[in-house]
């Protein structure tokens, strides 16, 4: 099949611009002590869900590894209108041993955020949101049907629970963008394929940064050229 000049065109331009987008990438450290984790005693007392854990579960509030490097950190460019969520895949959120795993996770608005029940057990899925966006209280049977969502409006740390079991906690940031990552176990992220410009790079996490009833991040100005761009951020417990 031949090309006409316009199709040649545009494939040479996105070309282009792949060639000169680049990717930002760093490591999360916490300085400082965090407070001890909680053991889930209501959890470990519950029948059904007690019996899926060998060991007991604890909160995890502040996910540190052997090096102070920490996870869970939602990292954003200042980039809105840009979300592509409609036509990427989706997420996951799954309740297995009546724990919502991840209990941090991000999604574009209007990506699809899908929730499952691993668990041999009804569940109750309610998020609860700040921002405007649509509030949803579902009963999730065992093995019942998959639950699909989705978010119109940015939002930070935005809570999921399950009334049935009130340890069960999650929280999900939506972002207008795909320019965004969340920090992993060793503290690393990294935001592929960022076009050329200057931008600012905030990092949040859902206890450090929270001040009042909002979330302050760390920032840091970013320029994103013909190369890679590393940015690493260190947050203080306080």
């Amino acid at each position: 099949m031949k090309l006409s000049g316009l199709s040649l065109l545009v494939a040479a331009l996105a070309t282009v611009s792949l060639a000169h987008s680049a990717d930002i990438s760093g490591v999360i450290t916490l300085k400082g002590t965090p407070p001890a984790e909680a053991e889930l005693t209501p959890l470990i007392e519950d029948p059904t869900c007690g019996s899926l854990h060998t060991d007991k579960p604890t909160t995890h509030f502040y996910a540190v590894d052997a090096k102070g490097d920490l996870a869970d950190v939602v990292v954003s460019l200042n980039v809105v209108g840009k979300s592509t969520g409609a036509t990427v895949a989706p997420a996951v959120l799954d309740q297995n041993g009546c724990i919502y795993l991840p209990g941090i996770i991000a999604v574009q608005t209007g990506q699809k955020l899908v929730v499952k029940n691993s668990d041999p057990c009804i569940h109750n899925v309610h998020s609860i949101s700040t921002a405007g966006n649509t509030d949803h209280n579902d009963a999730q049977m065992q093995g019942g049907t998959d639950l699909t969502y989705t978010f119109d409006k940015p939002e930070d740390f935005l809570k999921f629970q399950c009334d049935v079991h009130g340890w069960m906690k999650a929280w999900v940031t939506v972002v207008d963008s795909p320019y965004f990552a969340v920090s992993d176990k060793n503290g690393k992220f990294i935001i592929k394929n960022v076009p050329p410009g200057k931008y600012t790079l905030t990092a949040k996490h859902r206890k450090l940064s929270l001040v009042g009833t909002t979330y302050k991040g760390l920032e840091q100005s970013v320029e994103v050229a013909d190369k890679n761009v590393t940015a690493n951020f260190t947050f203080e417990v306080k």
